[in-house]
């Protein structure tokens, strides 16, 4: 079972970077005192719907010479660099609850995991997400961190605009990052100002705290096989992971009975389960998790011990993994 470290930054980490250091560098500006900020920032909104308004003009060109059609907005909407530029210029092709809804789907395998699922009751008009959890993801010990990693990040990474999100009999969970460009902080600053030189954006959550969490690529989870097992570090922090089928699991790499790392654990089939059903087997103490049941512990003296899950999200050409900001480092 081989171990990999990831190193190389992917695109979307550069763009990323970049986005914040804009946000980090107009944030600065207050430094200079009101009349520097207000400069700064109205020629970061000049310069905006300058490119803005250009962009749009595209756009329309290629629409009225037949070119924008389902496929093309498709594949606009999936990038997520070009996704962030459209989402500052309200141009997204997409509505926000088509955008929630795919979201949604996109971390439905991890929820199915803990035998769960989520449900989009509709968006407010003041732009709150409204969610119900089903299943016995609902009230469930890991409920909370399912929604911090997986659901929260992935519905503000695809509606960044949307002012809350409000589930229902579940506590409000931690910020998660955002997409690549922090259009939250945009959106507030491209707004023209009000007449007595106030600003007329909203604040919002994420411009006063830092994220809990952050998807990191791990395309080493690409190429592993059904059954096999993988144990990798992803943005530091130590990840056991295992794949049946078409659906890849991965936990922290941390044994929940004897705390010491998977080295060497395997999969294997439950003992009278079906198929699709899986084990992880930790080689030092012989404890046995139930990756479909979000690492639970099956041994008959468990406990209530299980694994500690992380979201992933896996679209056929990448696999990402939802980690806790602060690294673990297993030993």
């Amino acid at each position: 079972m081989a171990e990999r470290q990831t190193h190389e930054p992917a695109p979307s980490e550069v763009w990323r970077a970049t986005g914040e250091r804009i946000d980090a560098l107009i944030s600065a500006g207050a430094a200079g005192g009101p009349a520097a900020r207000e400069r700064g920032e109205e020629l970061v909104r000049l310069v905006t719907d300058f490119y803005g308004a250009g962009l749009e003009r595209l756009l329309d060109l290629v629409h009225e010479h037949g070119g924008l059609d389902d496929k093309i907005l498709a594949a606009l909407a999936d990038d997520d660099l070009v996704a962030s530029v459209l989402l500052v210029h309200g141009l997204h092709p997409y509505s926000v609850e088509t955008r929630v809804e795919n979201a949604l789907e996109s971390v439905r395998p991890y929820l199915g995991s803990h035998g769960g699922d989520v449900e989009l009751l509709g968006v407010t008009a003041d732009g709150a997400v409204r969610l119900r959890l089903l299943g016995s993801c609902d009230g469930c010990p890991s409920s909370s961190a399912t929604l911090a990693l997986a659901v929260r990040g992935a519905v503000e990474a695809a509606a960044p605009e949307i002012s809350a999100i409000e589930v229902e009999d579940a506590a409000d969970p931690p910020e998660a990052p955002g997409p690549l460009v922090p259009v939250d902080s945009l959106f507030s600053r491209l707004r023209a100002a009000a007449p007595d030189g106030t600003d007329t954006g909203t604040g919002t959550d994420a411009e006063a705290g830092g994220s809990g969490a952050s998807w990191q690529p791990v395309p080493a989870l690409l190429a592993l096989e059904s059954g096999g097992v993988e144990r990798l570090s992803a943005a530091g922090f130590p990840v056991v992971a295992c794949r049946i089928g078409p659906d890849v699991f991965a936990f922290r790499d941390r044994c929940a009975r004897c705390e010491q790392p998977m080295k060497g654990a395997t999969l294997a089939r439950r003992l009278g389960g079906g198929a699709g059903d899986g084990v992880l087997r930790c080689s030092a103490c012989r404890a046995h998790y139930d990756v479909r049941r979000a690492g639970a512990c099956v041994d008959t003296d468990a406990d209530g011990a299980h694994l500690d899950p992380l979201p992933v999200l896996a679209d056929g050409a990448s696999v990402s993994v939802a980690v806790p900001a602060a690294p673990a480092v297993a030993t």
